[in-house]
């Protein structure tokens, strides 16, 4: 009997090593916040469906009071001739009271309308919606004064009823976007079941045996074997400041971001050390050390080619580059890789030959790119005499204005605080953090570990979506504070006009 696998189609599976970010932009950095966003929308939608349900159910109750009101006012149909409007009005009313102990809503549900500090009962909604209906009579001003009550009822009726509608259609969209995907909150236990079987000492052991020969070459398949060879695992390791990894502030480091102190081990120096092309001497090494098909190794050897670079010992580190990159695909291609890769690169004409290689070159040339990066930042940085990082900072030019900091609101109807929300969105938590905190210093400390590029465009978007503004700052003269600030204002003031009029006699002189 065929099994159905399509129950799995909504189980989402992404591999990092897909994913490509900007050179600027820290990748574990961007995974970490897209995986945030998922999140966020997660909980967002979770707090919408929880919302529309207790609105339902909340419109569910009044809708009966409303049911109940009506009923009574046409039951007292026949009377209307006889007696007044506004009196068969509060007799329908006192007759549709339902028990008091029903009279309270249900208690919301944490996350729900919580900006509310307390909710009416019902009671008080159908005495604000008894208030609306005279009213709306009152003013019109009806030759019937009962048929108005009786349509106006109604009227709030429909209304309550088109919510519900509505309320309903959108629920019923964001719990199908909700059951799209499969999550760890969807996983449950169907079926427990349990079987111990009798060991077979015998089978055991020869399995035992086999094992040991086998597990060596074990390694985990991936979808793209040619995306692990583009990770390059010098996390910035020569540079003394990050990208926009390092913008979250206040952030805990991770217990497994060890991949500034990756270094080549003695195994791995010592098959580094096998020419270029000797793939016989490779694999007797491999049988002898199996252990050196470990990524560590790997990423080992890229560092090794990497400080290789920097020396200036060119074909050193094209050969650790060739000797990593045998290793990571001797690892990728799975249980029986390593015989597979010696099999298919030393087969003359090959295709496997040219993909192979090619990674090499573009791997190597990246690594020389990224040396002589560190190399001519390092002789700027000795010419100019400057132990720092060049920064952008958010200084005020003008002494007598200040930076002020706007948040765009998470709901609003203009568009433009829309996209400017979105683009609060993009930016890193520690970047959000600091933004929220309303400090200029807790900004400019975030933008003080950026790169200077991805700093100059996060200023570029503050700008553009309205998040900050300059105000001119208003000094109290009549306190002494106030007359203090006047006086460092004022001696600003004279120092910026004595600097112009010197540079302006120096450059002319006459």
């Amino acid at each position: 009997m065929p099994v159905d696998y399509s129950k799995w189609d909504a189980l989402e599976l992404s591999d990092d090593s897909d994913i490509e970010v900007h050179p600027n932009v820290d990748k574990r950095s961007f995974i970490r916040a897209k995986q945030n966003q998922i999140h966020q929308q997660r909980f967002e939608r979770k707090n919408k469906i929880e919302t529309f349900k207790y609105e339902r159910i909340i419109n569910d109750g009044l809708l009966n009071r409303i049911n109940s009101l009506l009923a009574a006012l046409e039951s007292h149909s026949a009377e209307a001739e006889k007696r007044s409007p506004d009196e068969i009005m509060f007799q329908a009313i006192m007759e549709s009271v339902g028990d008091s102990e029903n009279d309270t809503p249900p208690p919301r549900p944490a996350g729900v309308h919580s900006q509310e500090t307390e909710l009416p009962t019902y009671s008080k909604m159908m005495a604000v919606l008894v208030d609306q209906v005279k009213e709306k009579v009152d003013g019109d001003k009806p030759e019937n004064r009962f048929e108005a009550y009786v349509a106006e009822v109604k009227a709030h009726q429909a209304k309550i009823q088109g919510l519900q509608k509505q309320l309903l259609a959108e629920l019923n969209e964001l719990e199908r976007e909700e059951g799209r995907k499969i999550t760890s909150e969807s996983i449950h236990t169907g079926f427990d079941s349990s079987y111990v079987a009798k060991p077979d000492h015998k089978m055991a052991s020869e399995s035992k045996k086999k094992s040991t020969k086998k597990e060596t070459f074990q390694a985990v398949e991936v979808l793209n074997p040619k995306a692990l060879a583009n990770q390059n695992p010098l996390k910035h390791q020569d540079s003394q400041q990050s990208s926009g990894a390092d913008a979250d502030v206040d952030e805990p480091e991770e217990a497994d971001d060890d991949d500034d102190e990756v270094e080549a081990s003695e195994i791995g120096k010592k098959f580094a050390t096998i020419k270029t092309g000797d793939y016989r001497t490779c694999l007797q090494f491999i049988s002898e050390h199996p252990e050196v098909v470990a990524e560590k190794e790997t990423d080992g050897l890229l560092v090794l080619a990497f400080n290789s670079s920097i020396a200036g010992a060119d074909d050193f580190s094209r050969q650790c580059v060739h000797q990593a990159l045998l290793l990571q695909y001797c690892r990728a291609l799975g249980r029986d890789g390593v015989g597979l890769f010696f099999k298919r690169i030393t087969t003359p004409g090959h295709q496997a030959q040219k993909v192979f290689f090619d990674d090499v070159n573009s791997t190597y040339a990246r690594i020389k790119s990224r040396a002589k990066e560190i190399e001519k930042q390092r002789a700027q940085e000795e010419a100019e005499g400057a132990g720092g990082v060049e920064q952008i900072q958010l200084h005020a030019v003008d002494p007598g204005t200040t930076i002020n900091i706007k948040i765009p609101p998470v709901t609003s109807d203009d568009p433009e605080e829309v996209k400017a929300r979105e683009m609060f969105n993009s930016f890193p938590p520690g970047l959000q953090r600091a933004l929220e905190s309303g400090s200029l210093d807790e900004v400019n400390k975030v933008l003080g570990k950026m790169s200077v590029e991805e700093a100059e465009e996060i200023v570029g978007q503050l700008g553009e979506g309205g998040m900050l503004s300059l105000e001119e700052q208003i000094i109290d003269a009549t306190t002494e504070e106030g007359q203090k600030a006047l006086k460092e204002f004022e001696e600003q003031e004279k120092a910026a006009q004595h600097a112009a009029l010197s540079e302006k006699y120096a450059d002319d002189p006459e």
